[in-house]
């Protein structure tokens, strides 16, 4: 494996880049991938959110630019799809600073909806050699003319599970018919659930399998731990904790956009300085509310999934899954927010009586056991049942209602 950047003889351009950032070392996903990725190879990679995948095929991608002669108006020759608005101006600026020292400038594009869609069409009036977009805004953009796909040299699909869940199987396929059936595909994704494997399988020509795993697994300076509490004082327990621990900045996640906006407004009333985050915000709104939280102008933000990949908020010390999340997938990318660049972090889960079957449940996806904890003058009042699992297990969703009956049958014959 190489120990810098300097073997894989990317653009002396680039190397000035990345030693500006500080990029000493490739990481994992970055050894194993740029190779095949300048050679032309398709790839098929697992890697989580913070592995350093943006720069695994961004590196790639302005190398072969930096070597190629640009047109006037600019042809787009790669397309870089993500999931989310947050994730769309990461990658875009990341492909930004890397290139910003190359000899001819290379036009970065990045498109995404919940803004007016007419100053992206302004943008695109010279053309873009890079491409980063959600799929809903780029096929509204191609239906108005503002772009052409015909060009398109190499495809990125990044975190392309995520891409699924969220519904744009349709505009994927869609977008796969505007572009050259020949060219080299890049795709990425934390999971490989089965929708995911069929869709690498339709455009992927003899990928080369890069799997990396997740950087929290081998984490040790994330401490996890689970608080008993019921349910209606979550809030309070909330603010107790935040007060008692005078913790300069928290990221709470929780299940619905209205839960955000209430949790918000009760922690504003008590005096700490919080405000939601979630998919149904204008884009200015979230902008800001990322921008005062990485400045600690904020001490909490209140946040749905949407913020549990592709944001990078550096020196985030604590992490609270106020509801608990969907999957085990869900858990691992929410407090991989904490405890980055070898910092250490602190996530947080509040089970309660009605979550404690779903709790186990991920547990025993991630194998891991984490003892419940009480704080004092929050002790639940309502009986926790110890269940356990032989079979089943977490599908993507809470637990069904087979699970349910059957942690109930468990619990009658253990208690009869």
């Amino acid at each position: 494996m190489p120990t810098s950047f300097d073997p894989f003889c990317l653009h002396p351009a680039l190397l000035k880049a990345l030693q500006n950032k500080a990029y000493a070392q490739p990481t994992p996903i970055q050894q194993s991938a740029i190779p095949y990725a300048l050679s032309g190879k398709d790839i098929l990679g697992s890697a989580q959110t913070g592995s350093g995948k943006t720069a695994a095929f961004a590196l790639p991608i302005l190398h072969r630019l930096a070597s190629q002669t640009l047109f006037s108006p600019r042809r787009t020759l790669a397309l870089v799809l993500v999931p989310t608005r947050e994730l769309a101006m990461q990658v875009g600026e990341v492909f930004k600073t890397l290139g910003h020292h190359l000899p001819q400038a290379v036009q970065i594009t990045t498109l995404f909806g919940g803004v007016s869609i007419n100053p992206q069409m302004m943008r695109l009036r010279g053309g873009a050699d890079i491409i980063v977009a959600t799929p809903g805004r780029l096929l509204d953009l191609v239906d108005r003319n503002a772009l052409s796909l015909s060009f398109v040299e190499t495809l990125v699909l990044d975190e392309a599970d995520r891409l699924l869940d969220m519904g744009f199987a349709l505009e994927l396929e869609r977008i796969l018919s505007l572009i050259p059936a020949k060219r080299q595909n890049l795709f990425f994704s934390a999971t490989f659930p089965s929708a995911v494997q069929e869709l690498a399988n339709t455009f992927l020509h003899e990928p080369i399998r890069i799997d990396v795993q997740p950087e929290i697994e081998n984490a040790a300076d994330i401490t996890q731990r689970a608080i008993l509490v019921d349910s209606p004082n979550r809030t309070q327990l909330l603010r107790h904790l935040i007060e008692q621990n005078k913790w300069p900045r928290v990221l709470v996640f929780v299940a619905t956009k209205h839960a955000a906006e209430m949790i918000a407004v009760k922690l504003r009333k008590a005096r700490i300085n919080a405000e939601p985050f979630h998919g149904e915000q204008s884009q200015g709104k979230r902008v800001q509310v990322l921008a005062d939280f990485k400045a600690s102008r904020l001490t909490v933000v209140v946040a749905t999934d949407v913020a549990a990949r592709g944001l990078d908020i550096a020196q985030l010390p604590v992490v609270v899954n106020f509801d608990l999340p969907r999957s085990a997938v869900d858990y691992t990318h929410r407090i991989g927010r904490t405890g980055r660049a070898g910092e250490h972090g602190l996530a947080i889960s509040f089970v309660s009586q009605d979550t404690q079957v779903h709790w186990r449940l991920i547990q025993k996806r991630q194998d891991m056991h984490i003892a419940l904890d009480v704080v004092t003058g929050f002790e639940p009042t309502q009986e926790f049942i110890e269940v356990s699992f032989v079979n089943g297990g977490i599908k993507g969703k809470r637990p069904s209602k087979k699970d349910k009956l059957r942690a109930a049958e468990q619990y009658r014959k253990s208690n009869p």
